[in-house]
């Protein structure tokens, strides 16, 4: 770990008047943490209470997810654009600035997502039958009624994305925590009942969905009008568009939309791959995709929260305290996901047994989640947190064309290469996912180590 101290002169940084000492570091990305892992232990229960519906569900539900999460992505890059512009602002002490980039932001997401919504509402068969081709007629009934809902809640979500970022911005880390811990919830309890004392099935799981996402989006929405915050923003009904302010942000949210959006695509020709090894394949690849999610929250959360504390530095001038911070949460990160992985993968026979999952479908994931245990302490880290400080320097064309790279030409080409040549089952997802993590965490270290990400500029 000396390599580290090599990464940052530490005779320029003032340890006495940090942005984000030890302690104000911790209180940022501990609910962070806290909010992702939640969100994601909260969809393998979602899982888990769909599975013992049937395999035709599950694996509807799987289908389905695999198209949403590509727009979820494309909200989530919308949100860190936020997250930079405006850290970079209230960091050079501009609030005035900050404000009006949110409600920019705010409009943005708003119209893209309801234009994605009246997308999805339309081709959503076409869309389905595009990405996985032919799909048997019980799951495709089944993944058609789950769409169908859970595509009116679009634009909840990119608002919820998008507010929760202006308070993380701020430094304000805990609000939309409690926001996600009251949704998520809600939307447990609204499957149990629906699911199982409606029996609504998928369609139980999808309105479930949508009520949660509405309540997120209300609340933070809500509280946003409130003075206690540095992001304060009210009368919704008169933001009228700021075209370069727009493009600013654009600036930032699109190359990190493709680059997200990319990373989605990619999921789901692997997804396509593994749709053609039947319904045990499927459902397997399901389940480890959520303990996978599951043991890399804790990094995810550190990446997000690390995005704040770049951005407020670089927008104060100061180079080598964010450098500090990307060393520094790389190695938060690197620890948080040894831990989670070894938790994760002691629990994944308990969780598969809840999950009524096929023999077959249990020894499958099984095999995988090991694999992953082994692999991802070692190469995931370093490919990803130290991405997420980078861009928060503006530096997002770079990170776009390496992710975009490394996954078709590793992550994508490998696993076809193997199911096709070699025949083998959903395990090629993840030799192919180990190999674009272990490159790509290579490349952003050498760019980390040039400071070339630093010669770029948001504000």
């Amino acid at each position: 770990m000396k390599i580290f101290g090599k990464l940052y002169d530490k005779n320029k940084i003032d340890y006495e008047t940090m942005l984000y000492p030890p302690k104000a570091m911790f209180t940022l990305l501990i609910p962070i943490v806290i909010e992702q892992l939640l969100n994601s232990f909260m969809g393998m229960v979602d899982t888990m209470m769909v599975s013992n519906v049937g395999g035709e569900a599950i694996s509807a539900v799987s289908l389905v997810d695999s198209v949403n999460n590509l727009v979820i992505q494309v909200f989530a890059a919308m949100a860190s654009g936020a997250a930079i512009i405006c850290s970079q602002y209230l960091g050079h002490r501009d609030r005035d600035g900050s404000n009006r980039a949110a409600r920019q932001v705010v409009l943005t997401v708003f119209v893209i997502s309801v234009s994605l919504t009246a997308f999805g509402l339309i081709f959503r068969k076409p869309m389905l039958r595009f990405v996985f081709g032919q799909i048997e007629p019980g799951v495709m009934d089944k993944a058609m009624s789950y769409f169908l809902v859970t595509v009116l809640s679009y634009p909840f979500l990119a608002l919820f994305n998008a507010g929760a970022a202006f308070f993380r911005a701020g430094g304000n880390s805990r609000f939309p925590m409690k926001v996600s811990v009251i949704s998520n919830v809600l939307n447990i309890v609204g499957n149990a009942v629906l699911i199982f004392g409606f029996g609504m099935g998928v369609v139980g799981a999808a309105l479930s969905t949508l009520a949660s996402r509405a309540f997120c989006a209300v609340a933070i929405l809500t509280y946003l009008r409130k003075d206690r915050q540095d992001i304060v923003l009210r009368d919704y009904a008169k933001i009228r568009p700021d075209l370069p302010l727009i493009m600013k942000i654009l600036a930032i949210g699109i190359p990190s939309g493709v680059e997200n959006g990319m990373f989605q695509f990619g999921k789901l020709a692997i997804q396509s791959t593994v749709s053609t090894m039947g319904t045990d394949a499927i459902a397997a690849q399901a389940m480890t995709n959520i303990m996978e999610m599951v043991n890399g929250i804790f990094g995810v959360g550190v990446g997000i929260g690390l995005m704040t504390m770049v951005g407020q530095a670089l927008g104060a001038g100061r180079q080598e305290e964010a450098k500090y911070y990307i060393v520094k949460c790389t190695k938060i990160g690197l620890a948080g996901i040894l831990v989670s992985c070894l938790a994760v993968f002691g629990l994944a026979k308990p969780i598969i047994w809840l999950a009524g999952m096929e023999p077959v479908s249990a020894r499958l994931c099984l095999e995988m989640v090991a694999a992953i245990t082994v692999a991802k302490p070692l190469f995931w880290a370093f490919s990803f947190i130290p991405a997420y400080g980078m861009r928060a320097a503006g530096d997002v064309r770079f990170s776009m064309l390496t992710s975009t790279l490394t996954m078709w030409c590793l992550r994508v080409a490998l696993c076809i290469f193997l199911v096709k040549t070699y025949h083998m089952g959903p395990m090629a997802v993840w030799y192919g996912m180990f190999t674009d993590w272990a490159v790509r965490g290579i490349v952003f270290f050498c760019r980390f180590r040039s400071g070339r990400w630093l010669q770029k500029r948001v504000i």
